[in-house]
């Protein structure tokens, strides 16, 4: 637990004081549209980190993640947070030599944890070790066909999480008394795609790079609990974070976490036991388990919604950017339409677009398209 949790009473006191803050802070949701509309032409020229700069939502989006870390009380834990926010670069392949990769990779594939990727596809590419590939705020949330697929998308995605994760938060304390540590509820989730960045670099075509699995799951995920540990965050924090892809209900679903946190230790170069990320023996999370990592795993649902929303979406825009912007068939997985759909998503976050389409019909979805990249 964070050092500096508060009696319930205390915390209730705060919780008004902090309450009555946000109500003065707080800022209305911006637009999804774009503050002006522009050129196809211009859209095939802007960078995806230009794209997310330009987007009302992104914007609004990034700034409220932000928010979300600085108020975590803990000043160890934020600081770290607040770091990797605004330098997601991944200090835990400094210092990687080749032969320590091969040796990360050897003894990951010893005991399963990773299978069908070559040593050569195994972690992402590096530039520099000193600055990530892009900012926080310009990754995709997900894969290019997938939930959040657009410049900012992982800035949305993170946003939506916090606040569904701060609701349950709320909703324990207020009918159950039950004081879940604050402090790791919001770090967790921050946290919990944090090498998002680096996982879906931004190729020229406009598309992201394609994931790997590890351990199970998309690399991303373990890399980032392994990045936590890296940087220093408590084990509390980072067994809450590698439980956003599933719970430890059942010794299953237990297992698939402990996996997680193996191979993230296996790469961050340290004993999940001595760390205090797994029980005594190594088979379980540390005992008896604590719910944070069960509101990370609920407030990592914002997938639920939006990636069908994106699979049902994707086409439309297609067959839009055919009959109105003079992209060919042939284009439709190139650069012209990756670059239209990546400008016209960061500016119209796909879920507002989808729940355009839904309730009000594809000819106010299109009005909606044509106010923010003007037709050819």
């Amino acid at each position: 637990m964070s050092a500096d949790i508060l009696n319930r009473r205390d915390f209730l006191k705060l919780g008004v004081a902090v309450g009555a803050a946000a109500a003065v802070t707080s800022v209305s949701a911006p637009s999804f549209a774009a503050t002006s509309c522009t050129s196809l032409s211009k859209c095939m020229e802007m960078t995806p980190v230009e794209m997310a700069e330009a987007s009302g939502a992104v914007t609004a989006s990034w700034r409220n993640v932000r928010h979300a870390a600085a108020e975590i009380r803990n000043p160890a834990i934020r600081h770290r947070v607040e770091a990797i926010l605004e330098n997601p670069v991944p200090t835990l392949t400094k210092g990687m030599g080749r032969s320590d990769k091969k040796a990360i990779y050897k003894e990951l594939s010893s005991k399963g944890l990773i299978k069908g990727v070559k040593e050569a596809d195994f972690l992402p590419p590096v530039s520099s070790y000193s600055e990530a590939p892009q900012p926080f705020y310009s990754a995709p949330g997900s894969g290019y066909q997938s939930h959040h697929s657009y410049p900012g998308g992982l800035a949305t995605h993170t946003d939506l999480n916090v606040r569904v994760s701060m609701a349950l938060y709320d909703g324990y304390r207020d009918v159950y008394s039950y004081m879940l540590d604050r402090d790791v509820v919001i770090a967790a989730q921050v946290l919990h795609d944090l090498h998002k960045p680096w996982v879906f670099q931004w190729d020229k075509n406009g598309e992201s790079r394609g994931e790997q699995k590890l351990a199970g799951t998309g690399e991303h995920h373990p890399l980032g609990v392994a990045e936590s540990i890296v940087r220093g965050l408590p084990a509390e924090v980072c067994v809450a974070q590698a439980c956003a892809h599933n719970h430890p209900r059942t010794p299953e679903d237990e297992a698939q976490v402990v996996g997680w946190i193996q191979a993230a230790s296996i790469i961050a170069g340290v004993d999940p036991v001595k760390y205090g990320l797994l029980e005594k023996g190594g088979k379980t999370l540390p005992l008896p388990r604590r719910q944070e990592g069960f509101v990370t795993h609920l407030g990592d649902h914002d997938w639920v919604l939006t990636v069908p929303a994106a699979k049902w979406i994707i086409p439309v825009m297609g067959k839009v950017a055919v009959r109105d912007y003079g992209i060919s068939e042939g284009d439709l997985t190139k650069k012209p339409f990756n670059q239209f759909r990546n400008y016209v998503f960061s500016q119209a976050p796909i879920m507002s677009l989808y729940e355009i389409y839904a309730a009000q019909g594809e000819a106010e979805l299109v009005r909606t398209v044509h106010s923010i990249v003007a037709p050819a």
